[in-house]
Formats: structure tokens, C-alpha cells, sequence
């Protein structure tokens, strides 16, 4: 399939993210167009993308096969209603934007195939993770091409659209846990006396070792994680500590939070 030129309104960290990783996986920039509202941040992008960046939402969007909105829920219906006089049928558009339902889309650009998806952040290095579903006149072809531009970043997994909000919460918000893990476990390394740039070598790559151990083996995390722990020794003093402080129960309930916060923005952008 030949690749589709791609527009993508709202160039912010995960436009910039999707443009760049576009390029790498083999797009021209003559495929692709950025739009954003900012003139500074226009000229930011054209310096490190070298791709032709507009402050005009219909300039962007007109004539390309794929037009991604990457705006906050609270724009949508304004971009919404900008870019309803320039989108045709033959277009397709993919929205991820969090929270924000098909249905939404559909009823402001009638007729025009609707892909909502929702990637992460680690498709900055081709390591994403992006599930996405699909509206109700979306085409085999229509979610061809769309997989095509979500791919080329990482892996995708087409799910329904009632489980997006939980994908939002896990896949979409699950790098900030981790991060938020790496920081702490750096603080605790260099209070333990290492030095910063150890307690950051050690880290960093123990959890990159880690997942790629976890994707790649047929156990489960529970598994892998009974074999590193052995009676009476230091894992399993870590571990006891961590369930005693209620360590399960906190990622359980931030990832409840996450997804009820992503159904509020999707109601909010429904009214």
C-alpha cells in the first residue's frame, strides 16, 4: 500500500512525536503537514522536522488521505467545526485525543471515517503501544491506512470503543507510573550512597531490562517475578515491604482514576 500523506492539527509533544516517527519509518515530508496555533512553535518545528508547518487548520487538513487531531478534549469541537468545510469522505480521520468519543466526531464531520486511537509516549523511540477502534463508516481501507500511520511507531491492537478509557488509563498514562518508579527508585539508590550517575545507569537500565525480559518471555509478571523472589532473601523483603505499604492497591487505583478521569473529559466533550 502506498503511504498515505498524513496532516496532524495540533503539533504538541505527540503530534511532534507521530511527524518525526513518520519520517524515520520512511514518509517524505512533502507526505506530511503539522499544524499548530503558535507562530513561535511553528518555527520550532520546521527547524527540527524540516516539515511545512501552518497556523491554518484548513490549509493543513485539505487534500490529505489521514488527518490526525491531536488537540486537548476541550478544542476538539472548535477544530471540529473549522475543519467540517475542508474534510471529504475519501479522508480519514484519526483522533487521540483522550476521552473523546466517535460519536462526537461523527456528528460533526457526517460521512467522513472516524479511527479513535490511543498511543503513548514511547513511540518517540518506535516502542509505542496504540489501540484504536473504528466508526461506523470506517472502511477495511480506512482502518488500512490508519494502522499504517499508527504503526509506524510502534505495535497496535484494534479493540472496542468501551475499553479506550481503560487503555488510557494502562497504555496511555502507564509510562508516567514507570517513570514515576525510575525517579524513585533513583532517590533510594543515591540515599543508599551511590552516585547520581550510577543510581541512573542501574535504574534506567534494570527497567529496561525488565520489560524487555517481560515481552519477550511466555511467563506472565507473576511468574517472573515468583522466580527472582527467593525465600527469605532480599526480593522478597523489597516485595513484603511494597504490599505492606499498599503498593498494588496504589497502581489499581491510579489506573481507576486515570480512566474515570478520561470518561469525565469524554462527557465533558460530548455536551
Amino acid at each position: 500500500m502506498d503511504k498515505p500523506t498524513v496532516a496532524i492539527l495540533g503539533a504538541g509533544s505527540m503530534g511532534e512525536i507521530f511527524a518525526s516517527g513518520l519520517l524515520r519509518a520512511g514518509w517524505d515530508r512533502s507526505e506530511i503537514a503539522l499544524v499548530t496555533r503558535r507562530p513561535e512553535r511553528a518555527r520550532e518545528l520546521e527547524y527540527i522536522t524540516g516539515i511545512t508547518t501552518t497556523m491554518s487548520l484548513t490549509e493543513g487538513a485539505r487534500g490529505r488521505n489521514i488527518v490526525m487531531i491531536a488537540v486537548k478534549p476541550k478544542d476538539v469541537r472548535a477544530v471540529l467545526e473549522e475543519v467540517d468545510q475542508v474534510l471529504k469522505e475519501d479522508q480519514t480521520v484519526i483522533s487521540i485525543v483522550a476521552g473523546v468519543p466517535i460519536a462526537v466526531f461523527e456528528d460533526a464531520l457526517p460521512g467522513v471515517p472516524i479511527i479513535r486511537a490511543m498511543p503513548n509516549t514511547p513511540s518517540a523511540v518506535d516502542l509505542g503501544m496504540t489501540a484504536y477502534t473504528s466508526g461506523s463508516t470506517a472502511t477495511d481501507e480506512d482502518v488500512e491506512k490508519a494502522s499504517a500511520v499508527l504503526g509506524a511507531v510502534g505495535d497496535t491492537l484494534k479493540l472496542s470503543e468501551d475499553l479506550l478509557d481503560a487503555v488510557t488509563a494502562v497504555s496511555g498514562t502507564g509510562p508516567a507510573y514507570v517513570f514515576l518508579l525510575a525517579e524513585s527508585m533513583i532517590e533510594a539508590a543515591i540515599r543508599e550512597g551511590l552516585p547520581h550517575h550510577a543510581a541512573e545507569k542501574l535504574v534506567h537500565q534494570t527497567l529496561r531490562g525488565a520489560g524487555a525480559l517481560l515481552a519477550a518471555s511466555e511467563k506472565s509478571a507473576f511468574r517472573l517475578r515468583g522466580e527472582v523472589t527467593s525465600p527469605g532473601g532480599t526480593t522478597a523483603a523489597a516485595m513484603h515491604t511494597l504490599e505492606e505499604g499498599g503498593f498494588r492497591a496504589l497502581i489499581q487505583d491510579a489506573i481507576q482514576s486515570a480512566a474515570h478521569r478520561s470518561r469525565e473529559l469524554g462527557e465533558r466533550a460530548s455536551e
